[in-house]
């Protein structure tokens, strides 16, 4: 089937919602062939060049919300819990993020939003990363967040901001309910306000359906998120999720193209669960994805980054610096 999507996108024809519903869904349309298009879009906008990132988990546990995928929300017992680290910590993270070519380094928090005291925290230790290594980017990831916060994070040299949607505005009760979708768009929004970098993603296979997915991918065009990190459900035992087995690796890549096809310019990254849920076939995602995380995320393991490494290699990209 010949569907010249790319070169409708390239000439500025966006995709419909009903109409990426429909590529979606339609069981006669191949997956490669939606790859093969979700690549000639992303080789015009990145070319071969991935971007690296890395994780570093400040933060662990102590958790009010109760999200249905997180091993650290308030219904669990956390293995790994403690408050937030000492700069020295986080700075020598950043020794490691730069040594090994990393474009972005994710200073992550637990909680439903940092107090002033760990703001000023991570903001004394930015300005000190920016001295040492003013070439790397700073993306902090604290939860919610109010004006004075941004601003301080602005001021201290944060780069950009995290905060995912996680799943779609109907599906998300499902998911948390101790913060609202509103909350989340809301965080993004007082980002862009002071001028930080958005970065906003989801997590697929949660139970979500297939509408939800194509839902997300067009909340967050709307929302003009910068980068975008797809997750894919790394079940953890004794959370809602922690049961279901919903993805396949051609579904993860038929995710990944539509996510490009409906957001063709910005930066996307496969992110958690990559390892079980893509397996073999990880390789191919970066035919759509332009990014992806080296390392470990926030409790559970990455693969080690020489096969990461490797994998880019073997591609024939480069790495984006």
């Amino acid at each position: 089937m010949t569907l010249n999507l790319a070169q409708r996108i390239l000439n500025q024809e966006a995709l419909t919602k009903t109409e990426a519903l429909e590529l979606f869904e339609n069981p006669n349309i191949d997956t490669f062939d939606l790859l093969h298009e979700a690549y000639i879009v992303r080789k015009h906008y990145y070319g071969k060049k991935v971007k690296l990132n890395m994780i570093l988990n400040a933060k662990s546990g102590i958790c009010s919300e109760d999200c249905g995928y997180c091993g650290q929300s308030v219904k669990m017992k956390q293995k790994q819990r403690y408050a937030l680290v000492e700069s020295e910590k986080i700075k020598a993270g950043a020794q490691v993020a730069s040594d090994n070519h990393i474009g972005t380094y994710c200073i992550v928090m637990s909680g439903r939003g940092p107090t002033n005291k760990e703001v000023n925290h991570i903001c004394d230790t930015v300005q000190d990363i920016k001295e040492l290594h003013p070439q790397l980017k700073i993306c902090a990831c604290l939860g919610l967040v109010d004006e004075e916060q941004a601003d301080k994070l602005k001021e201290a040299g944060v780069d950009r901001y995290n905060h995912n949607l996680n799943t779609s505005e109907r599906y998300h009760e499902e998911v948390v309910t101790t913060h609202t979708y509103q909350n989340r768009v809301d965080t993004i929004e007082i980002m862009k306000e002071h001028h930080i970098s958005p970065c906003s993603g989801v997590i697929c296979g949660m139970g979500e359906t297939q509408e939800d997915i194509i839902d997300m991918a067009f909340a967050l065009k709307a929302i003009d998120a910068d980068s975008i990190p797809i997750n894919f459900l790394h079940p953890i035992k004794g959370t809602k999720f922690g049961g279901l087995d919903l993805l396949s690796p051609m579904k993860c890549l038929r995710i990944i193209a539509m996510f490009r096809l409906i957001n063709p310019t910005k930066e996307i990254r496969i992110a958690g669960g990559r390892e079980v849920n893509l397996r073999s076939l990880q390789p191919l995602a970066l035919q759509a994805a332009n990014s992806i995380f080296v390392g470990d995320y926030l409790i559970t393991g990455g693969q080690p980054n020489e096969l990461d490494y490797q994998m880019l290699e073997d591609l024939g990209f480069e790495i984006d610096g």
